[in-house]
């Protein structure tokens, strides 16, 4: 496995595309307004208690009042609300918590009318962003994630990720922490510290305790609604969590972010700074690594398979449903066979696009009908290993009688959603062709006002790759006419972001030569 990132900075935000052997997995965008994203805190304020509901709606900020279950209060709640309440007073001075005295935890099945009354001052962590009509998922339970550890204050026990089975490794690490952890303060140890030295471990702890002292600063003189700390960008937090030995390239097109993250992966990583690159090239940086291409690919209601079936997605209010279907792909070896083999090849793009469009809530497939049970099983157990690397969290049923799987995947963030259609470029959606035009001669009669009235004497045309080809192929081109005719050599860069009939002239520095 092989994995890289791509990094475009464009100028209303940053795109990220995870390749995983040149494949896309994952696609992230990174706006300018980083305002309620998971992981943030804020000093909100309860404007509603809804006993009926057993929740209650909490003012942050956002438009809408975000919701808070009891469930999601947290058994050391009221330790947190004697906390941050205390510091809004004065009372607590230091963020340390060596000599806080810890309340009664509340119980599991207790109201919450009872430990939380309207008009309050509450300290929450946004579990989900906002989507769709929703406000934003909120929990008291605040946890604090670094590269190895998760910091969870008020509590002093010490999890472990159950990945890390080596039975001498989990008593190890768990020694650690134990020694260096401070009191009333719980950790989680993450799967990647397995293996990693204590002064790592150490490191990242103190990284996490100077963030609790940041969030204690901020809330002295915080007046709700407020973020009192924020989570890291989309970037870190994905270098944060998925940074190991697999990653080999980290592309970057923009020259202070390639610093910021060189010296971010410095810091975690040492030493493997190196395999992040500056790219300068003068196509985008999707186009170069073949981003572009797969987003049309995998965004749109038909999503191809390699051996000729297709995926026909479809989203409704409830649920997505995804259709089999097995196209023109032919099979020497009978139907069954034939059915087996899409699906299990369905199954693998299947996890692949779950979580590329991180599609969350009920998902219900259908499959190609197979009527051996032993072949129903093994796509049962291959769908199941596909998804086994996705970090959201997700159930998966066995196929029903009629041969649909049913799965449950956790949704934290607003679906990834792109538009792949594309306006018709001849009656521009209109419906209605007023005139046939020579495309080609329009191009060229642009191109001569450039280098004959502009005067440019370095321009390069972007136009689809169709129109790339018929611009250059063949020994007398259309490109070496105009070298002839111009005494100017003009380069033709094929972009399949472009529709058809799109084209612009660039200049010597990337910049667009507005006609």
């Amino acid at each position: 496995m092989s994995l890289e990132l791509i990094v475009d900075a464009r100028q209303k935000g940053i795109w990220l595309a995870l390749l995983n052997d040149g494949k896309l997995i994952e696609l992230h965008e990174e706006q300018g307004n980083t305002d309620f994203s998971v992981g943030d805190i804020y000093l909100g304020k309860v404007r509603k208690v809804v006993p009926s509901l057993n929740a209650s709606f909490v003012d942050v900020g956002y438009e809408k009042d975000a919701f808070l279950h009891y469930l999601d209060l947290g058994p050391q709640f009221n330790s947190l609300n004697k906390f941050s309440r205390d510091t809004l007073r004065g009372k607590q001075n230091v963020a340390d918590l060596l000599y806080f005295k810890p309340e009664k935890d509340i119980p599991k099945d207790g109201k919450i009318a009872e430990v939380i009354s309207a008009s309050a001052p509450i300290l929450v962590q946004v579990a989900k962003e906002p989507i769709s009509s929703k406000g934003p998922r909120l929990c008291a339970e605040i946890t604090l994630a670094g590269r190895y550890l998760v910091l969870v204050p008020f509590s002093d026990k010490i999890s472990i990720s159950q990945k890390i089975r080596d039975k001498e490794e989990r008593n190890r690490l768990k020694d650690v922490m134990n020694s260096i952890k401070p009191k009333n303060f719980g950790v989680i140890i993450r799967t990647v510290a397995e293996g990693k030295k204590i002064e790592l471990l150490d490191q990242d702890l103190k990284n996490l305790l100077d963030k609790w002292k940041r969030m204690h600063s901020n809330l002295k003189n915080a007046t709700p609604p407020t973020r009192v700390l924020g989570e890291m960008d989309k970037t870190s937090t994905i270098l944060r969590d998925l940074l190991n030995a697999d990653f080999t390239n980290i592309h970057v097109n923009d020259e202070g972010l390639f610093e910021t993250l060189k010296t971010y992966v410095a810091d975690i990583a040492p030493g493997r700074e190196k395999i992040i690159r500056h790219y300068d090239g003068k196509i985008g940086i999707f186009e170069k690594f073949g981003v572009n291409k797969q987003i049309k690919t995998l965004f749109g209601k038909k999503v191809p398979l390699p051996s000729g079936g297709y995926l026909i997605i479809e989203h409704t209010e409830a649920m997505h449903v995804i259709d089999v279907n097995s196209g023109n792909r032919k099979g020497a070896d009978g139907q069954e066979s034939n059915a087996m083999a899409t699906n299990i090849e369905a199954a693998q793009e299947i996890a692949r696009v779950l979580q590329l469009r991180d599609m969350g809530g009920i998902v219900c497939i259908d499959f190609i009908d197979m009527h051996d049970k032993a072949n129903n099983k093994a796509l049962y157990e291959a769908l199941k290993q596909s998804m086994s690397n996705d970090r959201a969290k997700h159930n998966i049923l066995p196929p029903s009688k009629f041969g649909v799987v049913e799965i449950t995947r956790q949704r934290v963030r607003p679906e990834t959603d792109i538009n792949t259609s594309e306006t018709c470029p001849t009656c521009n959606g209109t419906g209605e062709v007023q005139a046939s035009i020579l495309f080609a001669e329009e191009i060229e009669m642009n191109l001569n006002f450039i280098l004959s009235e502009k005067k440019h004497k370095k321009v390069t045309l972007n136009v689809h790759p169709y129109l790339e080809a018929y611009f250059t192929k063949g020994l007398s081109s259309r490109r070496f006419k105009w070298f002839m005719k111009y005494k100017k050599w003009v380069p033709v860069r094929g972009l399949s972001s472009y529709h058809l009939l799109q084209y612009e002239f660039t200049d010597e520095n990337g910049e667009v030569i507005n006609l």
